[in-house]
């Protein structure tokens, strides 16, 4: 039986800009088998997109709650999203 697939989009407020948050999604996402993207934004929050196995999307939301030792995370808001995502994962320009 295939394990059930989950896209999600995840906005990360509090302070999550210069301090790594980026890279180390990249690395985590990476590591969970995960494809999408991440990117700061204008307003000082960074965003991503996760897809790939449920439970992998799961264990990288919790991940994101916590984000790199220098990163002090406020809030993760999460909406499921059937945007679609090509392979692999990567980092995008700020939006």
């Amino acid at each position: 039986m295939a394990a059930a697939a989950r896209t999600v989009r995840a906005v990360i407020r509090g302070r999550v800009q210069g301090v790594g948050y980026r890279m180390w999604t990249e690395v985590e996402a990476r590591s969970r088998g995960l494809a999408g993207w991440v990117r700061n934004r204008r307003d000082g929050c960074v965003e991503a997109i996760f897809a790939g196995d449920a439970a992998a999307v799961e264990e990288m939301l919790a991940a994101c709650r916590e984000g790199p030792p220098s990163a002090v995370v406020t809030a993760v808001e999460v909406t499921d999203t059937a945007e679609p995502v090509g392979p692999g994962f990567r980092v995008l320009p700020t939006a």
